[in-house]
């Protein structure tokens, strides 16, 4: 590995141009290669994401030995066969999020990782923000009590494009996986644990996905999650801890997490975290540090906590009668 450190994108998305932002503005480390399938321009691509290399083929760039590490911005619906590519060649990954269509794929992922011994983390940036490690200790904190109760939602009126990945069922389409994965995995963030039970219903559209689910989340000793997440509407997309001797409130959009207030008396505690860049830099940082120490993810979103989020993510597609027609 190189003084600097050597990023290849899979899929030159949206996404894929905020991670490209973050890793041009974060000392240490370039976008080297990209790969695209699709584009018929590779020198305009090269000059947007600011990479020396572009190649029209995935195996290409997982195989390319100055690639100290490839992130996959795909469709999550290519997320498994992409990371398999990159596996086989023994590449550390980083895969956007949802990380897989379901949690029997990320088990044989992981599994994999585990086999090869290569890094392999779902990019659930949020969970690495500066806020979210102040959050972390206002909820351990004794004076404010356990907690008991999350509540959050997150949504948007989507554009009424049945091609597009949002509402297209043949692209793993739908809030649940596009949504849903900030919530559920934010709320299994602050309990630091799984839900023993479930309960979901949905609003499934004309093309088939989910455009709107609630959901709740049961836990031991009575605490409980809710969550909503939808394409119809806007709702006003903040997270809520409430503890025993008071709330906390991750203020719009939580999933970006830069403010948040606690109030647990006559006057609230209130943080502000600003972002360095976009917000993508914190995970970048962490997961090189990780690769470079030889460690197969980080501790901010484990293996095992995509596995466990990916399990109640299938449960609510169950519940709701949701199936992609590829599974």
């Amino acid at each position: 590995m190189g003084a600097n450190f050597k990023w290849g994108i899979i899929g030159p998305g949206r996404i894929a141009q905020k991670f490209a932002e973050s890793v041009h503005k974060t000392n240490g480390t370039e976008i080297y290669a990209i790969a695209s399938r699709s584009t018929k321009e590779p020198e305009k691509l090269k000059n947007v994401f600011g990479a020396k290399i572009c190649y029209d083929n995935y195996e290409a760039i997982a195989a390319d030995k100055s690639v100290d590490a490839v992130y996959i911005a795909t469709p999550h619906r290519f997320h498994y066969e992409n990371a398999l590519t990159c596996l086989n060649a023994e590449k550390p990954v980083l895969c956007e999020k949802s990380f897989t269509v379901n949690a029997q794929q990320a088990e044989e992922l992981f599994a994999f990782s585990r086999e090869k011994q290569v890094f392999l983390m779902e990019a659930l940036w949020t969970r690495f923000l500066p806020l979210y490690r102040s959050v972390r200790a206002w909820i351990e904190a004794d004076e404010i009590g356990e907690v008991r109760h999350v509540y959050s939602t997150l949504g948007f009126v989507a554009r009424r494009d049945p091609a597009d990945r949002l509402l297209n069922i043949d692209l793993a389409g739908g809030t649940g996986l596009d949504l849903g994965v900030y919530t559920s995995g934010l709320t299994q963030w602050v309990f630091n644990n799984n839900p023993h039970d479930i309960l979901a219903s949905g609003m499934i559209g004309e093309t088939g996905v989910d455009e709107t689910i609630n959901v709740t989340y049961k836990y031991d000793h009575g605490a409980s999650a809710q969550f909503c997440c939808t394409f119809e509407f806007s709702p006003p997309n903040q997270l809520l801890i409430f503890v025993s001797r008071g709330r906390i409130r991750i203020h719009t959009s939580f999933v970006e997490g830069t403010e948040a207030t606690l109030k647990n008396g006559k006057r609230p505690k209130k943080i502000k975290k600003q972002l360095k860049i976009n917000g993508f830099e914190y995970q970048i940082e962490a997961s090189m540090q990780a690769i470079r120490e030889g460690r197969l993810d980080c501790p901010q979103m484990t293996q095992e906590d995509t596995l466990g989020n990916m399990r109640a993510l299938d449960a609510i597609r169950e519940k709701i009668g949701l199936h992609y027609p590829f599974e």
